[in-house]
């Protein structure tokens, strides 16, 4: 069972937007250790040709792995990229929408630019995707959609109103298309993650010692406090969630938002 599971998803082709680094890039390598073949989108070109070659020397020289610069929250720039990832790599088999931004500020500080950037990036951009992708998959008879979406889709936080509106939109978005694809042989699945060492988190930490002149290691406590087992997610950890979403006997589970927080959302 060990040896058919180490190459569960040889041949698939799996799209992760936001793939360059952080959960991106956790997944990435987590899916190629399957056998996927990748492509890997987001804004910086640079950034993913970087994590490629890595991926690469991983992964030996049957590691196929494509990159195709992107701006999710603009329909014409995801129709592009998806045009040319399916030229090169075949139609998705496999979609993870993982890109993302965490604009914070007071609510009466919220103003409609920061307000529709959290809305096109994490929402919009998730449906654009979505979209681009699914018809391969129906095609296919065989799909997996799996939004990287966060605990602040489960739960409120303060100062991020915007952030916390798009993404409880993804969760009501992927349980909404769940229901549409139940027979379709298609799963749709939410990885919720609490505050994970990423460099969003990274920012969020600067953010709070320019605001309250903390230290960085009592900013790190600040966010870290939340998680019961008192430490930042790993995205191995969220990667691995990921994974299973995509393996055999995972069929079942649709619609779901799986936390992913040490217990913060139970």
């Amino acid at each position: 069972m060990a040896a058919e599971l180490s190459r569960a998803l040889a041949g698939k082709h799996v799209v992760i937007t936001g793939g360059g680094r952080g959960i991106g890039a956790a997944v990435a390598a987590a899916l190629a250790a399957q056998g996927a073949r990748l492509t890997l989108m987001g804004r910086n070109r640079g950034q993913l040709e970087e994590r490629a070659a890595a991926l690469r020397t991983l992964g030996g020289p049957s590691c196929e792995v494509h990159c195709e610069a992107v701006d999710v929250a603009d329909e014409a720039s995801v129709a592009a990229a998806f045009a040319g990832a399916a030229e090169r790599l075949g139609p998705v088999a496999v979609l993870v929408n993982n890109a993302g931004q965490a604009g914070s500020a007071p609510f009466l500080r919220t103003d409609p630019a920061l307000w529709q950037q959290m809305l096109d990036v994490n929402l919009t951009g998730t449906y654009l995707a979505t979209r681009a992708a699914l018809p391969g998959m129906l095609a296919a008879g065989w799909g997996r959609v799996i939004n990287v979406a966060s605990t602040a889709g489960e739960k409120g936080y303060p100062y991020v109103s915007a952030y916390c509106a798009a993404k409880h939109g993804v969760i009501g978005l992927t349980r909404a298309l769940a229901l549409e694809m139940a027979h379709k042989n298609i799963t749709v699945n939410a990885v919720c993650p609490g505050y994970t060492d990423t460099d969003i988190v990274r920012d969020a930490v600067a953010n709070i010692r320019e605001k309250t002149g903390r230290s960085e290691a009592e900013a790190l406590a600040e966010l870290a406090k939340h998680n019961p087992q008192g430490r930042l997610v790993r995205p191995e950890e969220v990667a691995n969630a990921v994974l299973w979403l995509c393996l055999p006997g995972s069929e079942a589970i649709t619609g779901q938002a799986i936390s992913v927080s040490g217990g913060e959302v139970m």
